[in-house]
């Protein structure tokens, strides 16, 4: 679908995240590597709208919640590409750590039991960086209650300025994580007062990460306070954003150039 990219920038997109959009693709229709570039302003933070992954866990109510013996989880492939050398890197560091397990996890029936005891009875749950900054382990974390260490230097996530990830979420910066015996100690620094209240925060928010209505089949009305409700309501927040940016460019004089911060027609 190379060749379509110019019709489509101009609309706005629903994007997971903006991981996977500055690379370099020999992969074109002409054969030319310098065509497969898509540039900054194809997806844009003005224009564009991250919308969440569809969890696979199933959701851990407050009223069920234990005492958690695993200081930190983390389940998945342990080589990535891009972002993923930061997951190998952490890998390392933590694989002989006391109270934390690191393990290789696919998704399938056996991957998602484990993956529900192992979140279930952990205090944080680790996302580093794979072949995109996010995944759907974050909202599988989020159902679970297991508070998410996100670790990033550079990441773009659903709705915000309608929540604040920091109220149920630990950010690391990637030097800090990559420090030997730091993370750990870190979230050990953590009381369980604090704890309780990420988790409480965590379960005031679960609805807005939710797409389904409980409907069966799906039939039925969007709940309000739901994901495909706050995609809508992300769009309406982006259309003036969006007539400023177009106003701007019209209003150039002839010759000038600047740089352009989205394609927005």
């Amino acid at each position: 679908m190379w060749h379509i990219k110019e019709e489509i920038a101009p609309a706005v997109l629903l994007v997971v995240d903006f991981g996977g959009w500055y690379s370099l693709d020999t992969k074109t229709s002409n054969g030319s590597s310098s065509d497969s570039i898509i540039h900054h302003t194809h997806v844009s933070l003005l224009k564009d709208v991250i919308v969440p992954y569809t969890h696979l866990l199933p959701r851990l109510q407050i009223s069920e919640n234990t005492k958690r013996q695993t200081i930190l989880y983390f389940k998945g492939a342990k080589h990535r590409h891009r972002g993923g050398i930061v997951r190998e890197k952490l890998w390392d560091l933590l694989i002989n750590e006391p109270g934390v397990i690191v393990e290789e996890g696919f998704p399938n029936a056996t991957g998602k039991e484990q993956s529900i005891k192992g979140m279930r009875t952990s205090e944080f749950c680790l996302h580093p960086a794979g072949d995109t900054p996010t995944s759907c382990r974050l909202f599988d974390a989020i159902q679970s209650l297991c508070i998410p260490v996100i670790v990033s230097d550079n990441i773009e996530l659903p709705f915000e300025g309608m929540i604040d990830y920091s109220e149920f979420s630990v950010f690391v910066a990637v030097s800090d994580a990559l420090t030997p015996n730091w993370l750990v100690n870190y979230l050990r620094s953590y009381s369980s007062q604090q704890k309780d209240m990420f988790r409480n925060n965590m379960a005031r928010i679960r609805p807005i990460f939710e797409y389904d209505n409980g409907h069966p089949g799906g039939i039925g009305p969007a709940p309000l306070d739901g994901a495909v409700n706050h995609i809508w309501r992300k769009v309406h927040q982006k259309v003036p954003i969006i007539n400023e940016v177009i106003v701007r460019e019209r209003r150039k004089p002839p010759g000038v150039s600047s740089p352009l911060r989205c394609h927005c027609t």
